[in-house]
């Protein structure tokens, strides 16, 4: 039989699993092995003509902070009139955790398998970087903010035409577990398909 056997203390975890603010992350990051791990685990996803449409870029150490500065100086060209703690708070973005990883949707045009599936696959991989971190002992934040969206910023990604930046994951450690948020009522969001008549 294939899975052997079920994990109930995974399955546990997962349906408790909950995103840390990357502002509360904080060290020790994952190992080396942990990380190579979460990144193998990252890409066991759903991938329809085996196109492997995404890849990862990982920021650790001095990666973060040179990052930063590459952040501040392009919110200072869109914001002239930007203040210090301002540029400051840019310039410490990738501090917030020990691991920051870029996921890039790399689709291909016109391929026989949808766009549409291509990009679920990429968004299956931050969602396997959440599950994979939280069952690894680490938390995690999935973020889209400003500089996903940035030309300028997605160029030092060689982003091409048919890619997109599907978000960046932070890695760390939690002091404590978040506060449970409201979720939507499964029952509004779950039916069971009945034939028409």
């Amino acid at each position: 039989m294939y899975p052997d056997r079920p994990l109930s203390e995974a399955l546990e975890r997962i349906s408790s699993r909950r995103s840390v603010k990357a502002m509360d992350l904080q060290e020790p990051g994952p190992s080396p092995e942990s990380l190579n791990t979460i990144l193998d685990s990252a890409l066991r996803v759903p991938d329809h003509g085996k196109l492997g449409p995404w890849r990862l870029v990982i920021f650790q150490h001095d990666d973060r902070a040179a990052f930063g500065d590459i952040l501040a100086a392009r919110w200072r060209v869109l914001h002239p009139d930007a203040n210090e703690a301002q540029l400051r708070f840019e310039q410490n973005r990738f501090m917030r955790a020990p691991v920051v990883i870029a996921v890039i949707s790399e689709r291909q045009a016109g391929h026989k398998i949808p766009e549409w599936e291509q990009i679920l696959s990429a968004g299956a991989v931050c969602q396997n970087l959440l599950v994979a971190a939280s069952l690894a002992g680490f938390a995690a934040q999935w973020l889209t903010e400003w500089y996903t969206y940035d030309a300028h910023i997605q160029s030092l990604f060689n982003i091409g035409e048919h890619e997109d930046i599907a978000g960046f994951v932070y890695l760390g450690s939690a002091e404590k577990r978040p506060d449970e948020r409201a979720r939507p009522d499964k029952h509004t969001r779950i039916q069971r398909w009945q034939q028409p008549r």
